[in-house]
């Protein structure tokens, strides 16, 4: 059993400091291609971010309602699914749909009876695992973007 407190200190944490890191760039830096070689913008990061977050929230309700099944998923072919459907979205929206996939990962955590593994292991993987993943280049991007 994973230590919700601490688990869940750790999402909020780390998500702060994602909000910080991009609360203060300007449009067109958060537009910027770069963050990734491949051509990805830190609006295109916060979306990405915030796909696995809704993931994982349908997850947690599925787990709820005795639907959930566990499987492979094909996280490639997702993370591209992903990346096209957000990418005509504005910065407001992409980082509206952001927050409000963590709210509804957050509230569906609440619903269930009690955490089990399964459902610590989707918090962490799109949560805190997930944004300690990319924290390093976004830190380094960021300042880039501020010319240090």
């Amino acid at each position: 059993m994973t230590d919700t407190t601490e688990l869940l200190e750790r999402e909020r944490r780390e998500w702060r400091e994602i909000e910080d890191l991009v609360g203060g760039l300007t449009p067109e830096q958060v537009e910027s291609q770069g963050y990734y070689a491949e051509g990805w913008s830190v609006k295109d990061l916060v979306g990405h971010l915030g796909s696995w977050l809704a993931e994982a929230g349908v997850a947690l309700e599925r787990m709820h309602g005795a639907t959930y099944r566990p499987g492979e998923l094909d996280i490639d072919a997702m993370n591209e699914e992903f990346l096209e459907a957000l990418r005509p979205l504005t910065w407001r929206e992409t980082r509206a749909q952001a927050e409000s996939a963590r709210a509804r990962m957050l509230g569906s955590l609440r619903t269930l009876p009690e955490m089990t593994g399964e459902a610590a292991e989707w918090i962490d993987k799109a949560g805190p695992e997930h944004y300690e993943e990319h924290l390093p280049r976004l830190r380094g991007w960021v300042a880039e973007l501020n010319g240090g």
